[in-house]
């Protein structure tokens, strides 16, 4: 099992050492609830990565906004650079939500503009999560957000393993189903291309690393780790698990079973705003969620999956949705900053 391994040139000094050793045991005596006191500057982040390093648990770091949460990123990746420090805040840039105006009939579409880096830390950071216990995520109150089921997110991943049976068309049919898009020309994140016998994936949560897969007939021959760009050659190696491009994936049977609830729903809330007499409200969102569930039914997903995240789990009208904390293992550590 990996372990934290704290990098430093210094040692804790003054009342650090007893709130190292006193907060640590309080962790793993099974104490809910402790609190770290200190004026500014008086190394409160090198005390907590110490108990970190000490108590040996999965950890999420909370602080109030991106600004605090990327200087907390920053800080933790010095401190432990052999280990999975992520980020986790919302990805949008900016976010206009869909709204109706009945006196004139207008109707503003949902419009967004996501930063894509951020993207790609979040999926980097629910891939650590699930794939090892040295993991520090830094994050903003965007972790208790609404966030795909973890349990459908991992049963959807892809395991590649040479010399194993598996074809080039069901691979491709595979990554389709977890949302990556084939571009034999642009190749960019979430995206596969195709030459010959050859699979070339880019992952979610990679930046400049990307996964070749030779076939012969239909086995996996060989497994590599390439430079994105160039294509070169970093590393061969035996096995890898490819994580969905989305936090929102679902098997057939799971769309299935949404695709019902969401029309017994629509079908509700249709009649009640007949019975309000409000037909443009009821035509409007007949049209909306039907289109939405057409391109459920085809492509497997559609812009603003995360409405219908209620229907996908299974959960009950009230019921809190799946969040980043979900991801993380019952013995997990959480942290939060003032």
């Amino acid at each position: 099992m990996s372990s934290f391994k704290l990098v430093l040139n210094f040692s804790p000094k003054g009342d650090q050492p007893y709130a190292i050793e006193s907060l640590s045991k309080g962790v793993l005596s099974g104490k809910k609830h402790q609190v770290l006191l200190g004026i500014t500057g008086s190394g409160k982040t090198f005390t907590i990565a110490h108990v970190i390093a000490k108590v040996e648990k999965p950890t999420i770091v909370i602080a109030p906004n991106k600004t605090l949460a990327a200087q907390l990123y920053s800080e933790f990746k010095e401190l432990f650079p052999e280990n999975a420090v992520e980020y986790f805040v919302s990805y949008y840039d900016y976010y206009q939500p869909e709204a109706y105006i009945p006196a004139s009939d207008t109707y503003i579409q949902k419009d967004s503009s996501i930063n894509e880096m951020i993207d790609k830390l979040r999926h980097s950071a629910t891939r650590s999560v699930l794939s090892r216990r040295d993991v520090i995520v830094v994050a903003s109150v965007s972790c208790i957000f609404g966030l795909g089921a973890p349990e459908e997110y991992l049963a959807m991943s892809i395991d590649l393993e040479t010399n194993t049976e598996l074809s080039r068309d069901k691979l491709i049919s595979d990554l389709v189903a977890i949302h990556y898009d084939r571009n034999d020309i642009d190749f960019h994140r979430g995206v596969f291309r195709v030459r010959g016998d050859r699979v070339e994936i880019f992952p979610s949560y990679e930046e400049d690393l990307a996964v070749r897969i030779d076939f012969f007939g239909d086995q996996i021959e060989n497994i590599s780790e390439i430079d994105s760009l160039k294509g070169n050659v970093i590393n061969c190696i035996k096995n890898i698990s490819i994580y969905p491009a989305s936090h929102y994936v679902s098997k057939k049977n799971i769309l299935k079973r949404a695709t019902e609830s969401i029309i017994a729903e629509l079908k509700d809330r249709i009649e009640y705003f007949r019975h309000e007499n409000k037909l443009i409200e009821a035509q409007r969102i007949e049209e909306r969620t039907n289109f939405d569930l057409e391109m459920m039914q085809e492509l497997g997903y559609c812009n603003g999956i995360e409405n219908y995240s209620r229907h996908l789990t299974g959960r009950k009208r009230g019921e809190p949705p799946t969040t980043l904390l979900d991801y993380f293992p019952d013995d997990f550590l959480v942290c939060i900053d003032e």
